[in-house]
Parts: structure tokens; sequence; C-alpha cells
């Protein structure tokens, strides 16, 4: 069945927008006012799914007889078609998300879009992602190249660079050279849509296959998990909660697809006596910043706070008690995310935690939950690790005040894995050999280490994990930030074996590259944009 109206959106399935088969509809919420906002989005049903799948099929295929140069000059197109349509960018993405038009939007998130792009298309020219190999002796050579339709689904709290069809997965499979098949987030998208326009645009301008992008919004469960494990993808990436990401997993793991996992993290940070006794007023205003920033929508939001029993820790906490009792709460990013926030402070409570300022319901006329603080003893933590280590997405932050470092290192040995920990010492070294303790243990529980410094900024660099142990992704070994690495998880690694040169790959012929060709892989390597 079809279900079509004036105000209802269409899909974008081999390069035409159409209505789609779909079941129901749905609208995404302005969290300012709590009150839904006027367009409507299909659910589509597995027709649209099965005719974008044999779509993107058609493209792969395409795309790799055009080649790099061309998947390289689409993303430039596209950045710089998202550089344009930057304010309207913004506004709609503002509209239902309720994240600040400035700078988060425009300033900070928009420009980091385009620039995953731009370093995807550089990686793309350069082929530095696919790890050319080459024995001479043996007649061997290999590298990585093209997997397949990738099918990307987007989170809620980053509508442009984590978009499904516009961010960093985004980017590092068409970068691979895979067409992507987008599934929207339902909190915004009308701002995935506008992406989607823009990305078509540039299909065409450049030559690629029509198919090279393609959206839905939205399809039942059952769906999803059969759109993953399908035998004509070649990956997903998926950013979101925990339980949905797990379900994918399970349909992908049982029909043999790779499937690439951000799910969640409390990102803990440990704050040593002496580095509080040494500039404790300085730490509070940066763990302020960050737990608060974007009112906690952030995957790497500081969740959990470990600290030491001592005069200084207590100063610590009476001062951010003040702060979270003080601070005017930020909008969150949808009703959904404002009643799992309750829940996993209600949870925390439950399990033992003691509330020092916020909790309560979320307000009627807008998603916003006052900022919230949790304390518990390492003793306790240590008798119910996981259910400590509920993530409470939003502006909320857990203190854990251990006996001393022994109880501590222990508390950090219970950790899931995490995408970052932290650990803030003393700046002339007298707790060294605390630190060493501490950073002994804590190294293994996360993708990226941090020494004084909170772990909300996430740098667009060569050198970045944005990964971790489970479940903080599907798998330890990836990062889902950084040009060329981000590319490798949606590459196939081939061996040519007594190939004629004639026949390889360019990365693989005897011809080395030319001076412009290493110019560009040095640059590649030594410049990344910050975000």
């Amino acid at each position: 069945m079809s279900i079509a109206s004036p105000a209802t959106q269409p899909v974008l399935i081999a390069g035409t927008w159409r209505d789609a088969n779909a079941s129901s509809t749905f609208q995404a919420t302005d969290p300012n006012r709590n009150e839904k906002l006027d367009a409507s989005f299909p659910v589509s049903e597995w027709k649209d799914c099965d005719e974008a799948l044999d779509a993107a099929v058609e493209a792969a295929a395409e795309l790799r007889k055009l080649g790099p140069e061309k998947v390289a000059e689409f993303l430039e197109c596209y950045a710089d078609k998202i550089d344009a349509a930057k304010d309207k960018l913004v506004e709609t993405a503002f509209a239902e998300t309720g994240l600040a038009r400035s700078p988060r939007l425009a300033d900070v998130e928009l420009p980091r879009t385009s620039n995953q792009l731009r370093a995807a298309a550089k990686a793309c020219r350069t082929g530095n992602w696919a790890l050319p190999t080459i024995d001479t002796q043996a007649g061997i050579r290999s590298c990585y190249g093209p997997l397949g339709p990738v099918c990307v689904f987007g989170p809620n709290n980053f509508p442009f660079a984590f978009g499904s069809v516009s961010g960093g997965d985004f980017a590092a499979a068409i970068g691979a050279g895979n067409p992507v098949i987008g599934k929207a987030n339902s909190s915004h998208p009308d701002t995935t849509r506008l992406f989607a326009e823009l990305a078509l645009e540039a299909t065409a301008e450049t030559g690629l296959p029509a198919a090279t992008v393609q959206l839905i919004y939205r399809t039942s469960h059952a769906d999803g998990e059969k759109l993953v494990s399908d035998p004509r993808v070649g990956a997903t990436g998926y950013t979101g909660s925990r339980g949905a990401g797990l379900t994918l997993k399970a349909a992908a793991d049982k029909a043999g697809k790779p499937i690439y996992l951000e799910l969640s993290s409390v990102n803990p940070v440990v704050i040593t006596p002496a580095a509080l006794q040494e500039r404790g007023d300085a730490i509070v205003d940066e763990f302020m910043t960050s737990v608060l920033m974007g009112t906690g929508q952030f995957c790497t939001n500081p969740g959990t706070v470990m600290l030491l029993k001592s005069d200084a820790t207590d100063q610590f906490i009476a001062a951010v008690k003040e702060r979270f009792s003080t601070s005017p709460s930020g909008t969150l990013l949808s009703p959904a995310v404002a009643s799992s926030l309750g829940k996993s402070i209600e949870a925390l409570v439950g399990f033992g935690a003691e509330l020092l300022a916020g909790g309560g319901e979320a307000e009627a006329d807008r998603c916003a939950i006052a900022n919230t603080l949790l304390k518990t003893s390492g003793a306790e933590f240590l008798s119910n690790p996981e259910g400590f280590q509920t993530e409470a997405f939003g502006n909320a932050s857990l203190l854990v005040v251990a006996d001393d470092l022994d109880q501590l290192c222990e508390a950090i040995r219970h950790l899931e894995g995490n995408l970052t920990g932290c650990v803030y010492s003393a700046n002339d070294g007298s707790d060294e050999e605390s630190y060493s303790k501490i950073a002994f243990e804590l190294e293994p529980k996360v993708g990226r280490l941090l020494n004084d410094k909170m772990p909300t900024g996430v740098a667009v660099s060569p050198a970045m994990n944005h990964g971790g142990p489970y479940p903080a992704t599907g798998h330890p070994g990836f990062t889902a930030v950084g040009v060329p690495g981000a590319l490798l998880r949606f590459g196939k690694l081939t061996s040519f074996d007594n190939v004629r040169e004639s026949r390889l790959p360019a990365l693989l012929k005897d011809t080395p590259p030319t001076a412009e060709t290493w110019r560009m892989i040095d640059n590649q390597w030594s410049q990344g944009s910050v975000s």
C-alpha cells in the first residue's frame, strides 16, 4: 500500500524522489516547544528496501568502473554544496533538535561535516587508506577496495557530522568506493532529506550513478534486521542505542555481514586529590563545560567521575553540586531522550546512588530535565558495577568516591568498554605513582586515553580513535572518526597473485606514485581539523 499526501515527504530510491511504499507515517518534534512539526515522513515497507538494494548493487558496479577520481570529485562537490546551504541546514536542524544555531550547528558541526567529506576525497584520490602492499619476490600484491553497498544508520545527536547521508560513516563508505543507503534518524528526518537533495545534485554534476546515495526514513524493526543481513549489503555503520544496535548486530552476524556499531559509553574521568589541590577550581570549570555542553548529549560526555576520599574531593563535590543546581538546563533532543534520561536517573537512584542535584520529571512544554548530579561510594559501585554503569544520556553525571587507590583501581577493573577515559593528575608529578597504577588499569578499557583534558572534543585526525571495546562499539579495532583509518571498515582486502601488471589496480603497479601524489599523502597525514 502506498501512503502519500502533499505533506508526506518522498523517499530517494534509484535517483528518484518518489512516494514511499509505506505502512504509516511519523513526525519529528520541535524539542523547544515539545510539539510535533508539520511535515510527515513515511515508514517504508520492505519493497522500498528491496528496490534500494537492487539499485545500490548496480551503482556499486558502476562506481568500480569509474574509479576513485570521480568519487573524490563527488565528495568535494557535495562538501561545497553543504557549505553553500549552511543557513537552511542550520535552521532545519535547529527546529528538529533544539541544538544551538551558533556556535554548535553553524560554526562547529557544519564545517566539520564538509571537511570530513573533503578528507575522504583526499584519501580516495591517494589510495593511502587501501594499504597497498607489494611482495615482488613472491609475486603477490594486495590492497583494500570497495566492499559493496553500505547501510548507514545515523544517530539523533549529530544531525550533520554523523548523519546517515552526510556524516563520518557516509564519507568513509563513499570514499572507499561504495554506494550508501541512508536510514534517517527519526529525530531529524527533514534535515537528512535536505542533505540527500544536495547529494543527488552532486552525483548528477559529477557523473556518479544516480543510486550512489539513497534515503529512507524509517522501517519496521523486522525490516531493519532484514536490511542489515541482506546478501546484497556489503556492511552497515550504526550509531545509536545499545539495545537497537545489538538487535541489528545479531541479525547481521547471523548472516555473516560486517556491522560497525557505536553504542554507549560513560567515559570515566579519574581525578586525583593532588590535581584537585593544585587546580581544583579550574577542573570544576572544565568538567562543567564538558558535562553540560549540548545538554550532555555527546557520546563522549563524562558520565562517570571517579575520585578518592580527601578534603579536596569534598570541596570539588560541593562546588560541582552548587553549579549543577544553579546552571540552567538545556533542551534535550526529543521526548524519547527526555524519557530515557529520566528512567536512567531513576534506575541509578534505585541502585543506591545519592541524588545531589536535579532529578525529577521532564518539563511539560519543553524536552528538558534538571541538571542531575549523583554520588555513590566505591564499595557501593563494586557491589553492582553493571547497574552503576547505566548510561544516563544527557545532562547528568555520577560521582564515584573510592576509599583508597586500591579500591579505585578495583572499580576501574570493573568498568565496561568505553570510548574514552581520562586521568587528571598533578602537574608537578607528585602523584606519578598513582597515575601509573590508574592508567595501567584504565587503558585496556578505552579507545582513547586522555590526560588533564575532558573527553568531549573529538579531533578529525588521522591518529584519532573514536571507538573502543564493547559496549562502546561492536569491534575494538576500528575508528569511526579519522581518515584514512575510518575507511577500512568499508573495504575488502584482495590479494593479486601472479597477476600481470597491466591488469593490476593502479595502486599496485610498478610505476611509483608521482611527486604530487606523495605530497597529497603527506598532507593527508599531517593535517586535521578539530571539532
